[in-house]
């Protein structure tokens, strides 16, 4: 089963002052704390440490609109390679929001936080000590800035997020995102 013809991508969205955002689900330490576990910690531009404070960075903006894309596979007992197939579905829907994102961006003269890791480079030149190649698109995620999804996703998206068993496919793979607008 090839993905992008066998799956529906359900956007769900909501808006939220920035200020309760951060005040009722961000906790820096917490989440930052997971991603310096992660391979991609200190080795993606998209991934923190960040040489920007993040508190100034989200303070900027007034509102969050936060994105919830649930992406459910029509036929999961056919899906033979389950991790290639969700990499495949994620990066997919990935390219469909990252461009919707940098759209809204300049609609509302805003800023965008992608799902998720960077897909821009195969490999970041962050590693080499090199500026990234492409700054006007890279973007944080929300989770990298130290905002906890599953909250996110379970009280304001009245998303559950589901997980995966060995070899098997979840009902649906959830992705979230934002863009922040209204410059202070």
């Amino acid at each position: 089963m090839e993905a992008g013809k066998d799956y529906i991508a359900e956007d769900f969205t909501v808006t939220i002052p920035v200020t309760d955002y951060m005040a009722h689900y961000r906790d820096a330490e917490k989440f930052i704390g997971f991603c310096r576990e992660c391979r991609r910690y200190n080795t993606c531009w998209a991934c923190p440490p960040f040489d920007f404070d993040v508190d100034k960075y989200l303070s900027r903006y007034e509102t969050a609109l936060i994105i919830g894309t649930k992406i459910t596979p029509l036929h999961p007992q056919e899906i033979t390679d389950v991790a290639s197939y969700g990499r495949e579905l994620m990066e997919t829907e990935r390219k469909r929001t990252d461009e919707l994102l940098l759209q809204l961006e300049q609609t509302h003269n805003g800023r965008a936080f992608f799902p998720g890791s960077c897909l821009l480079c195969p490999s970041c030149t962050r590693t080499e000590g090199k500026p990234c190649l492409y700054p006007e698109r890279v973007r944080p995620s929300l989770e990298a800035c130290g905002f906890d999804i599953g909250k996110t996703t379970a009280e304001l998206l009245n998303i559950e997020l589901k997980w995966g068993e060995k070899g098997k496919m979840p009902e649906y793979i959830t992705l979230v995102s934002a863009i922040f607008k209204g410059m202070r």
